[in-house]
């Protein structure tokens, strides 16, 4: 990368280039909310195209700052206007896009895909549409729907700015609406949360998502993202983003996610005091997600393996972690959580979160040897030992003789493994997701106080803009 910053340092800077990012120290992205962009999560900002900008920042050695805003609408300008560098919101390729702006490289695929409830006639084709259709209003979804009609003819949908894409697949899944359009990530996020959402068919064919860009920006910021994307493919640094984000949500089970919500309403309140009790400085709700693969919430279960109870325990095990009984919930469940974090422990200190929280739940599956077994034969095959999306590559190769031969424990169900991971992973995106709209509707039943001492805050009371150094929305750039 050295010899292309020294060159576009030794040119005239044009207003968007990066010799001007250099020289000011600071990379300025604009985004929108939304759980695949950007969001403010409980210790720091979060989101898929957050994280990318900010490993760009870090690429270039500058300071990022993020102008996240509530609509396309409001966003655009700043580009337009170039007070942003470029745009990092999930934004598809389109002809009718490329006339008017740059783009970075290519980083991921999507389809547009018309959305209804389940139980319903399944629509197949535009002509099976048979109620309200209503699409957020920007040009992300409307242009998807506009190639299917001709020039003259008037639009079959209708558009909101009110409501953003969650809020409307929210509704099609609550019978509030009849249709309307998602990308394929929103919409597999989605499904965890709502999994009456069924797929009537794909809008678009697969289109590119790339960064937007100024069509002034000169060709040293786009070469220096050509760079970077291909340092993060060739590093594999992509791929471990793209599994936090999106790799345990691509299969979708409608009856187990409808299952599992139901035990979270009727099963999980005589438990949950104890997995906040013994969680220690785990998340609870990944124990509680752990617990519900293991035994489904089942005090009793029993393996044909002979492992028992709530967290599932070998008899051998349980006598480690002092467990008496292994049908008693209480036990079970110190029991386990106890088990999980001395894996935790064990797991490489080098290995950066999430993916050594994944590697243990591996290890809380198939055994913490048969896990490093599984790493060595990553590292041996050219793959990233350190990182859970070429190690689960690997694991189910444990169970190939031509494999475990050479390994120093053998024989393993590596793949049983890596589906335990991934179903924990959504039972925990899932119980997130719950738990929250719970506390949610407890404190719109807190009562208002009213008087001097009563203050009130929302989102519209401030600009439609902020950066990520404070929670609270920031001026324009």
């Amino acid at each position: 990368m050295s010899s292309l910053l020294l060159f576009s340092c030794a040119q005239q800077a044009p207003n968007l280039s990066l010799s001007s990012i250099l020289e000011s120290g600071v990379l300025k992205v604009g985004s929108i909310y939304g759980r695949t962009t950007y969001y403010n999560g409980p210790t720091q900002a979060e989101g898929f195209e957050y994280e990318l900008a900010q490993g760009f920042a870090e690429y270039l050695g500058v300071r990022l700052e993020v102008y996240p805003y509530y609509s396309y609408g409001e966003l655009i300008p700043q580009l337009d206007n170039k007070r942003v560098d470029l745009i990092a919101a999930n934004i598809t390729m389109t002809e009718a896009r490329k006339d008017r702006y740059r783009f970075g490289p290519a980083y991921q695929n999507v389809n547009f895909e018309l959305v209804y409830r389940k139980g319903k006639n399944r629509p197949r084709s535009i002509e099976d549409i048979d109620g309200d259709l209503t699409i957020v209003a920007n040009d992300l979804y409307r242009e998807p729907l506009s190639t299917l009609v001709e020039e003259e003819q008037p639009a079959f949908w209708q558009e909101t700015a009110e409501k953003d894409i969650e809020e409307l697949l929210e509704m099609v899944s609550n019978d509030e609406l009849d249709y309307t359009i998602s990308d394929s990530n929103i919409l597999a996020v989605a499904r965890r949360r709502y999994p009456n959402l069924g797929i009537g068919f794909s809008v678009t064919d697969t289109l590119q998502i790339a960064w937007l860009l100024n069509k002034d920006t000169d060709d040293s910021l786009r070469a220096a993202l050509i760079e970077y994307f291909g340092y993060l493919q060739t590093s594999g640094k992509l791929s471990a983003l793209e599994d936090k984000y999106f790799g345990h949500i691509q299969s979708f089970d409608f009856v187990d996610t409808r299952a599992f919500m139901r035990a979270v309403e009727k099963t999980l309140p005589d438990y949950r005091d104890l997995f906040k009790a013994y969680a220690g400085d785990n998340d609870w709700r990944l124990l509680a997600a752990m617990s519900y693969q293991e035994s489904h919430w089942d005090p009793m279960a029993v393996s044909p393996t002979g492992v028992r109870g709530l967290m599932m325990l070998t008899r051998a095990t349980a006598k480690d972690m002092k467990v008496t009984s292994r049908h008693d919930a209480e036990q079970s469940i110190s029991g386990g959580a106890r088990y999980f974090s001395s894996l935790l422990r064990r797991i490489p200190a080098r290995i950066q979160e999430p993916d050594r929280i994944w590697m243990a739940l591996a290890a809380y599956n198939v055994g913490l040897g048969h896990l490093e077994d599984a790493r060595r034969l990553t590292q041996r095959l050219g793959g990233n030992p350190d990182l859970w999306v070429d190690v689960k590559k690997h694991l189910p190769l444990l169970r190939q003789k031509k494999y475990y031969k050479t390994t120093r424990y053998g024989y393993a169900r590596g793949n049983e493994a890596v589906n335990y991971v991934a179903n924990i992973r959504r039972y925990y995106d899932t119980l997130v997701w719950l738990e929250g709209q719970k506390d949610a509707t407890q404190l719109e039943e807190v009562p208002v106080i009213e008087g001097d001492e009563a203050t009130s805050h929302s989102p519209s009371d401030d600009n439609e803009k902020g950066e990520i150094s404070t929670a609270e929305p920031q001026n324009s750039p």
